[in-house]
């Protein structure tokens, strides 16, 4: 775990040095990372979901880091060379997130009856928040129509695809819960 947190803080790392350059307006990371207004700090939900047990924290992580993995990917063919740099670096590490956190969610969904049901409870609990993450806002819709982000609605079918069968592996059910929650991003 904290090696994939040390890959995200690079990630995050490399995407608001590039944003202090592109704004050209004197900002670094830190000032990205740090010294923004409230209203200025903006997430997914699920990412910010407690810990709980272990189950929880490998489901939330999970779910996350297929389509981040996804993202990343697509990102690749990003317009932005520099995006593009990032997403390729980026994914080489999210690759390695999924499969890790995809081996403990069969460990744990179809080991131990007590296991199993933590794990189910998990998925059920974060499954909720993870219709944001295929959400955009005006700002988005402008950097994906110019070929420089990538639109996640393109990734649904495929981040569907893959939790489908890792929960398949696993012994787990797909929540049949259609309600999203939303906002952490606006």
């Amino acid at each position: 775990l904290a090696n994939m947190g040390l890959d995200l803080i690079g990630q995050a790392r490399s995407l608001y040095t590039y944003a202090g350059e592109v704004e050209a307006a004197g900002h670094d990371e830190d000032a990205y990372a740090y010294r923004r207004d409230v209203r200025g700090y903006g997430n997914l939900l699920l990412v910010e979901q407690p810990n709980g047990d272990f189950a929880r924290t490998m489901a939330r992580q999970f779910l996350y880091s297929v389509y981040i993995d996804l993202y990343w990917r697509a990102m690749m063919a990003s317009g932005d060379a520099t995006l593009a740099a990032i997403a390729a670096k980026a994914e080489k590490e999210s690759a390695y997130h999924v499969r890790h956190c995809a081996e403990w969610l069969v460990r744990l969904g179809d080991g131990t009856p007590e296991s199993h049901r933590r794990m189910q409870a998990a998925v059920d609990d974060l499954w909720a928040f993870t219709g944001e993450m295929f959400e955009v806002d005006e700002a988005e819709r402008e950097l994906i129509a110019a070929g420089i982000a990538v639109d996640p609605e393109t990734l649904r079918a495929a981040w569907t695809a893959q939790v489908d069968e890792v929960l398949a592996t696993a012994t787990l059910s797909k929540p049949a819960a259609a309600w999203m929650q939303k906002g952490g991003r606006s």
